[in-house]
C-alpha cells in the first residue's frame, strides 16, 4: 500500500519541526471545545496526533485510490448535460465520495458544523498530497475556503443552512467572480444584484471561467449599487437551481477533471453575505488569499509528482554505459528540481503558519474576556497581518512558477519519452500551466508582494529571522544572508525613489531577492533543527547500498547550496534594479513595433 504522506521525508520532517502545538492552541482557542464535541482535542498533543492521523489517511487514499484514476480522469473530462447540469469524470466523482467518507471535506470548519477545525498549515499539507495524486481534484477539494468565507462573514441562519452539508461532503462550492470583461480587474464586475419590493435579492448576468461552477453552493460577486468600482460590489450566496445554467464547459489545456464553466444567472434568488458594498474589498480579498495559498499547495503537489518521475527515470535510464543521473548536466538539473521543491514547501508551510497565527489572534480579540490578552493580540496582529499579506502572494508566485519550471525540466530529463503520453510528465506540465494564471497571475502576485518588500514588512521579518538561534555550522550562511539583506534594502530604497511605476517594473527582481533571503533563513533554521530524524540517501536506489544521514545534516547541505548560489543571484538582481533603465516606459513603441495584423 502506498502513502503520499508517509513516503515524503520532507513533509514528515516539517510536520515535526514546525511549532504545530502553538497553532493548535490558537485554533482550538485553548481547547475549550473538548467538553462539547467528541472530535475536539483536549490538549496540543492530542491535536497534533489527530493531524498526523488524518494526513496519514489522506496520504493512503491519495496513493491507492485517487492517483490510479488520474490518467483516466484526464482523458475522460467532464460532461455538460442537455439540462445544463454537469457530470464529473467518474474518477473525480469516486474520489469526492471517498473524501467525504473520510470526513475531510470540512477540513477547517468549526466542530459545531461537523468540521475538523484543522489549521491552514495542515490543510496546505493535505492539499499538496491530494494534488500530487490528481491536481484537478484539488480544485474541488481545495475550494473549502468558500465554506470558510460563509463561516467568517455570513449570518448564523446562512451558516446553519450551508455549513453542515459542506462538512459532510454533501455539497461542493464555487467562487463565482470572473466575467468576460472582468478577469483580474474584479472591480469591473457587471453581474447585477437587485432587490424586489419585499427586499429579496436576485442575480442576473453572466460569469465565465468559474472553477467547479456546477457546484451546489455558489458565492457570487455582483454589483449591488449603481456606483462603479469596487465599492459598488457585494457578495452573495445562492443554490444551484433552475435559474442557474451552465452555458458551456471550457476546453482547456490541463486540469481536465476540474470543470470550468460559463454561468448564466436568470433572476436567481440569493442571500447577501455580510454587509453591502464590502463584497470585493473585504470578503473576496479574504477568499482570494485563501485560494492563493491553495494554488501554492496544488503547485507543490504537481511539482512533487513530476519530480519523482524524473528522479526515477534518471536513476534507471542508461546512456553511454551509465545511468543518466551520473552525467553532470542531468545531475545538476535533478538537484535543482529537488531543492526548488523543498524551498517552495518551506515558504508555503511557513506562510500557512503565519495565516493560522493571524486567524488565532483574531479569535482572541473577538472571543476573549481577558483585556490584557486582547490588547497583546491587537498589538501582535498589526505586524502579523502585514506579514501574511506579503507572504501569501510570495507563496503563490514562487510555488506556481517553480511548479512550471520543475514540470518542464522533468520532461527534459526524460527527453523524447517525456514528450509522449507514455509518462505522466506531459500531463503534469499541462496541469501546472494554469497555476501561474488563476487566482491572480504571477505578475499581480509580484505587485502585491513588492509593497511588503519596499514598505518595511520584509525588513522587519528578515530582522526577526536573523535573530533566531542557528547552529554554528551555518553561521557563515547567515552572514551571507545578512549581507544580502542590506543589498535588498538598498535596492528597495532606490526603487522607491524612482517612483511607483519603477518599483512595479522591477518588482520581480525585488521579490525574488526577498524570497531567496527568506527561504535561505528557513533552510538554516531547518539545518539547526532539534528533530531527530534519519533519511535514506543513495545515488541509485536500485544498485547502491542504502545509507542514512540525519535530516539536519542533509538540510545543512541543502542550505549551503541554496544560500551560496543565491548570494550571486542577489548581486545580479541588484544590478538590474539599480540600473535605472526605463526603456520600458520611454521606448515601448520603438522596441516592439506596431500591433501585428491577425489573420
Amino acid at each position: 500500500m502506498g502513502n503520499f504522506y508517509k513516503d515524503n521525508d520532507d513533509i514528515q520532517f516539517l510536520f515535526r519541526h514546525m511549532d504545530l502545538k502553538e497553532v493548535a492552541g490558537l485554533q482550538e482557542e485553548g481547547f475549550k471545545y473538548a467538553d462539547q464535541f467528541n472530535t475536539a482535542p483536549v490538549n496540543a498533543e492530542e491535536a497534533v496526533t489527530n493531524y498526523d492521523m488524518v494526513l496519514d489517511s489522506i496520504g493512503q487514499l491519495s496513493a491507492d485510490f485517487i492517483a490510479p484514476r488520474s490518467e483516466d480522469v484526464d482523458h475522460e473530462g467532464n460532461t455538460l448535460n442537455p439540462d445544463g447540469t454537469v457530470s464529473y469524470a467518474s474518477g473525480i466523482a469516486d474520489a469526492l465520495n471517498a473524501l467525504a467518507k473520510a470526513d475531510v471535506m470540512g477540513f477547517t470548519l468549526p466542530h459545531r458544523f461537523g468540521g475538523l477545525n484543522f489549521p491552514n498549515t495542515i490543510y496546505s499539507m493535505a492539499i499538496e498530497i491530494v494534488s500530487r495524486a490528481d491536481a484537478s481534484l484539488m480544485n474541488i477539494f481545495g475550494l473549502q475556503g468558500i465554506a470558510e468565507t460563509i463561516n467568517f462573514f455570513a449570518d448564523e441562519d446562512i451558516k446553519q443552512y450551508y455549513l453542515h452539508d459542506f462538512a459532510s461532503g454533501k455539497v461542493t462550492g464555487a467562487m463565482v467572480l470572473t466575467e468576460p470583461d472582468a478577469g483580474s480587474d474584479l472591480q469591473a464586475c457587471k453581474l447585477r444584484a437587485f432587490q424586489d419590493d419585499d427586499g429579496n435579492w436576485f442575480l442576473h448576468g453572466v460569469k465565465r471561467f468559474i472553477t467547479n461552477g456546477c457546484g451546489e453552493v455558489l458565492l457570487v460577486l455582483a454589483r449591488s449599487e449603481e456606483r462603479s468600482g469596487g465599492l459598488g460590489l457585494s457578495l452573495f450566496v445562492c443554490d444551484r437551481g433552475p435559474t442557474v445554467k451552465v452555458r458551456r464547459l471550457e476546453d482547456k489545456l490541463g486540469i481536465h477533471g476540474s470543470p470550468t464553466c460559463e454561468l448564466f444567472f436568470d433572476n436567481t434568488p440569493c442571500q447577501i453575505i455580510g454587509e453591502r458594498q464590502r463584497g470585493l474589498v473585504t470578503y473576496v480579498m479574504s477568499l482570494m488569499n485563501g485560494a492563493r495559498i491553495g494554488i501554492a499547495g496544488q503547485s507543490m503537489g504537481i511539482a512533487e509528482a513530476t519530480y519523482r518521475i524524473a528522479r526515477d527515470y534518471a536513476a534507471s535510464r542508461e546512456q553511454f554505459g551509465v545511468p543518466i543521473e551520473k552525467l553532470p548536466a542531468v545531475r545538476d538539473l535533478v538537484i535543482d528540481m529537488k531543492m526548488a521543491i523543498e524551498a517552495g514547501r518551506a515558504l508555503l508551510y511557513e506562510t500557512s503558519w503565519v495565516v493560522d497565527h493571524e486567524i488565532g489572534l483574531n479569535k482572541i480579540i473577538d472571543n476573549s474576556d481577558d483585556k490584557d490578552a486582547i490588547k497583546a493580540a491587537k498589538q501582535e496582529l498589526k505586524f502579523i497581518k502585514r506579514l501574511a499579506g506579503m507572504l501569501t502572494p510570495m507563496s503563490k508566485y514562487y510555488c506556481s512558477e517553480m511548479s512550471n519550471t520543475v514540470s518542464y525540466d522533468s520532461i527534459q530529463v526524460l527527453g523524447g519519452s517525456g514528450y509522449m503520453r507514455d509518462y505522466a510528465c506531459e500531463r503534469h506540465a499541462r496541469d501546472a500551466r494554469i497555476t501561474t494564471i488563476y487566482e491572480g497571475t504571477s505578475q499581480l502576485q509580484v505587485v502585491a508582494a513588492v509593497r511588503g518588500v519596499c514598505g518595511g514588512t520584509c525588513e522587519k521579518y528578515l530582522v526577526q529571522l536573523a535573530e533566531k538561534q542557528y547552529a554554528d555550522s551555518v553561521q557563515d550562511l547567515t552572514k551571507l544572508l545578512a549581507e544580502g539583506t542590506q543589498t535588498l534594502l538598498g535596492c528597495a530604497a532606490f526603487a522607491k525613489e524612482q517612483g511607483v511605476d519603477y518599483m512595479d517594473l522591477y518588482g520581480r527582481q525585488l521579490v525574488d531577492m526577498a524570497i531567496a533571503l527568506i527561504i535561505g533563513y528557513y533552510f538554516c533554521d531547518q539545518a539547526s533543527s532539534k528533530v531527530q530524524m534519519d533519511v535514506a540517501v543513495a545515488g541509485n536506489g536500485r544498485a547502491d547500498a542504502p545509507k542514512t544521514v540525519s535530516m539536519r545534516q542533509r538540510k545543512e547541505t541543502l542550505a549551503r547550496r541554496y544560500v551560496t548560489r543565491n548570494a550571486a543571484l542577489i548581486k545580479s538582481l541588484a544590478e538590474e534594479v539599480r540600473s535605472g533603465d526605463k526603456t520600458t516606459f520611454k521606448d515601448y513603441e520603438a522596441l516592439i513595433g506596431p500591433v501585428p495584423e491577425m489573420a
